[in-house]
């Protein structure tokens, strides 16, 4: 097992989104959550965790010779452990995602994709058990509609700049984003405040009061 594998791990067994969002506060990261209208396909306590493999996407209005060849190069190109950030200026002509991409994307060894936009074929991703976050469903085919410009570059996703490699963190709450110079530092943060919430929530449900129980742990 990878460090990282071993890494992600721990994290979807101890962390959430909303600790994960709190410490990035912390270090003066305040918009590292994406846009609250990329929601999981299914919510249930399915938690993902990995690094970004950003595919950007623009939309056009006429069929290219071949529209497909950036989006298939992207897609056969991800490494085990990675979640496609697929970023579409948030277009709601182009249904970019659906079945094929996320069986390739599985069989690449993705753990996901967040996708800012619109995707298709949800019956059978859902048959397939492969984690997908998008804004909404729409049944078209991106061939003329959309096009993928680049791969492995910077992105803004759900509002939020979104660099190959960074760690990215889902569940039924929403995504986050943490850059990776600051990955080991929001681990540990994050690891504390599950602490001290694990404490609080204790004494609280022993009947203590709110107030005392902040002025003993101070999180909220």
């Amino acid at each position: 097992m990878t460090q990282d594998q071993t890494l992600f791990e721990t994290m979807i067994q101890t962390l959430y989104t909303a600790v994960i969002s709190d410490s990035l506060d912390e270090l003066g990261y305040r918009n590292q959550a994406m846009r609250e209208n990329i929601r999981p396909l299914i919510v249930d306590r399915t938690k993902v965790a990995g690094r970004a493999k950003t595919i950007l996407a623009v939309d056009c209005f006429y069929i290219q010779e071949n529209p497909y060849e950036k989006e298939i190069a992207a897609i056969d190109s991800i490494r085990p452990g990675e979640i496609i950030i697929a970023a579409t200026n948030q277009s709601v002509r182009n249904g970019m995602w659906g079945e094929l991409l996320s069986t390739a994307s599985k069989m690449r060894g993705a753990t996901g994709a967040i996708v800012d936009g619109l995707i298709r074929d949800t019956d059978k991703i859902l048959e397939l058990g492969f984690t997908v976050y998008c804004t909404g469903f729409k049944p078209v085919d991106s061939k003329g509609r959309g096009y993928v410009v680049d791969y492995d570059c910077p992105v803004e996703a759900g509002g939020v700049l979104v660099n190959p490699g960074d760690v990215v963190f889902a569940d039924r709450d929403g995504v986050v984003v943490i850059p990776e110079d600051v990955l080991d530092e929001v681990v540990k943060l994050a690891t504390a405040k599950v602490t001290g919430e694990n404490n609080t929530r204790r004494e609280l449900l022993e009947g203590k009061l709110l107030l005392e129980v902040y002025d003993k742990y101070g999180v909220l």
